[in-house]
């Protein structure tokens, strides 16, 4: 694995007081002296327990996590970094796990938290909604990462600074996930301990608020990553949108003789509308597949 004095630890926080402490010195245990903390403006003592422990600490200057990753990013100087959540629920004795692939050739390495995951760590209704959104992953793009909404990632500083993060919420793990198939990334899913949260620690992520955003941004990076998917389902839409309209004109004429010009019309638009959807989804993926290969043969020739 990658020398311990090569690493950054990167911990996001929000009122993680009750444990930040102990994942810090837990970390250091391990040997890991570069801890970066950066704090969302927590109001109970997270930013002073991380400083008794040790941690090198920044307050976040904007709001939630995707934006407290991308500024922490920006103090890093280190050439690898091992990101994961400070509310206790990663073990810092996975970090070697997490770490070992990098010096594999891999530049992102994934924490698969089902592959052991203790009973009561997670609600029924995230764990629900975790395998849904992964299974739409796996569509959408065409990728089977196992577990994209996981917090504790390890991946190359040069890796992060190819990816376009604009998300300021939980939706950073999903766009983390979208530019390593983006950029071919190569990238490894790796087996962790996933642990249930301390009682004393209250969690920030509400699983129909955040997920609806996660979802949206997994389907919004489609438009770059998969545009077919994109575009043919908006035309698929449109077009079976269409097509309802024409089959309920067409029912009217036939048994009551009513015509619905105007509806008649709507339809026609909507089939047409869909077509040309799917064409341009068509042309985009053609466009897409040709930019990857010709990248692919830029970095050859490096």
């Amino acid at each position: 694995m990658p020398d311990r004095e090569d690493v950054c630890v990167l911990i996001p926080t929000l009122n993680e007081a009750e444990t930040i402490g102990e994942v810090i010195d837990g970390f250091r245990e391990q040997g890991f002296s570069n801890v970066l903390v950066v704090d969302g403006n927590s109001d109970d003592g997270t930013r002073d327990v991380a400083t008794e422990h040790g941690a090198r600490v920044i307050e976040q200057s904007g709001v939630g996590k995707g934006q407290a990753v991308r500024e922490g990013l920006e103090h890093i100087e280190a050439e690898y970094v091992l990101m994961l959540d400070g509310d206790g629920t990663y073990k810092p004795s996975d970090a070697e796990t997490m770490l070992e692939p990098l010096d594999d050739g891999y530049e992102h390495v994934i924490g698969n938290r089902f592959a052991g995951m203790n009973d009561g760590s997670m609600p029924r209704l995230n764990h629900f909604g975790n395998r849904v959104i992964n299974r739409a992953f796996s569509i959408i793009h065409r990728s089977d990462f196992k577990d994209i909404l996981s917090g504790y990632r390890a991946f190359t500083r040069k890796s992060a600074e190819r990816s376009y993060l604009t998300s300021d919420g939980f939706g950073v793990e999903t766009e983390l996930a979208v530019e390593c198939v983006k950029h071919s990334v190569p990238t490894a899913v790796v087996p962790i301990q996933y642990e249930e949260r301390p009682d004393d620690s209250e969690t920030n992520l509400h699983p129909l608020w955040d997920g609806g955003d996660i979802i949206m941004t997994l389907y919004q990076l489609a438009k770059t990553n998969n545009p077919l998917f994109y575009f043919g389902s908006m035309g698929m839409l449109s077009g079976l949108i269409g097509v309802i309209l024409g089959v309920y004109v067409a029912v009217e004429w036939v048994t009551r003789h009513i015509s619905h010009e105007v509806i008649a019309v709507v339809a026609g638009i909507s089939i047409i509308f869909g077509l040309q959807l799917l064409m341009f989804g068509v042309l985009s993926d053609l466009i897409v597949t040709l930019h990857r290969e010709q990248m692919r043969r830029i970095d050859e020739r490096r």
